[in-house]
């Protein structure tokens, strides 16, 4: 026969035995001794209790006020506020063989507090490297390009590898941001370079349009103006009224072409 504690908790008869002397020492020496069981958590933190060295109903305690027992029963406090991790810069090496540094931030909480004291040293620690081996990992196999267009996607694949490999820690990664990324210095100039040529295609192209454009205006202009003899002096006083508008001092009158072909005659006549 086993008594459904000892079952439980596989303290053992020696286990429970002390237990039982932990229990008589505190009625003895109460009301003394209950000062040194409670113990209060606060709201944010979750409390572990080992009892000769097993967790305690294999689940966290708190919040408020919890008892332990003295000489068998320890506690570790737990924080389960979210954490923001800062990724120390990664120089890595793309997958066009492009060397850059990229740091980045990770949010992350923990959800359980018995996993995270049960299954790992150092939650915190653990977390950090595996956020750093993981953002080598993803960004290796990106290029440059990718690398500075697709930011938002390529934060969202490293916290799907991280939240997967911390979930047995009891750890939820709530957001993976890229922070920074620096390239040499060689390949800013190179790829500022590039960008330049581009743009001046671009230019290029858009001012042959524009020619192109600007003649075939000018063919139907021409073509009004042979139909009507008189819209010509009339284009050269807008003309004449654009450049005194601007302050100028040189003034220009401008005389009909036809005008100097009678001139002409009349001398030849005469």
């Amino acid at each position: 026969w086993e008594h459904p504690l000892l079952t439980r908790e596989g303290i053992g008869v020696c286990g429970w035995i002390l237990v039982s002397l932990s229990f008589l020492l505190v009625l003895i020496t109460f009301p003394i001794s209950i000062w040194a069981c409670i113990k209060v958590v606060r709201e944010y933190e979750r409390a572990v209790v080992f009892r000769l060295g097993r967790i305690l109903s294999k689940k966290a305690k708190g919040p408020g006020m919890i008892i332990v027992l003295p000489c068998t029963d320890t506690f570790i406090k737990v924080d389960l506020r979210t954490v923001t991790c800062k990724i120390p810069p990664q120089e890595i090496l793309t997958r066009d063989a492009v060397t850059a540094q990229v740091d980045g931030v990770v949010h992350y909480r923990i959800h359980s507090a018995v996993s995270a004291v049960a299954n790992v040293t150092d939650v915190h620690s653990a977390t950090l490297l595996l956020a750093q081996t993981a953002l080598r990992n993803v960004l290796g196999t990106q290029s440059l390009a990718q690398l500075l267009a697709g930011r938002e996607e390529i934060a969202h694949r490293i916290q799907a590898t991280l939240g997967s490999a911390t979930e047995q820690w009891g750890v939820k990664v709530a957001r993976v941001e890229i922070k920074d990324i620096r390239i040499p210095v060689a390949m800013q100039r190179t790829m500022a370079a590039e960008a330049e040529a581009a743009q001046e295609k671009k230019a290029k192209v858009v001012a042959a349009e524009g020619e192109k454009n600007a003649s075939k205006a000018l063919q139907k202009a021409s073509m009004v103006l042979a139909e009507s003899p008189a819209g010509l002096p009339l284009r050269y006083l807008q003309t004449l009224t654009a450049v005194a508008a601007q302050n100028n001092s040189t003034i220009v009158f401008p005389l009909p072409m036809n005008m100097f072909g009678s001139l002409g005659q009349k001398r030849t006549g005469g």
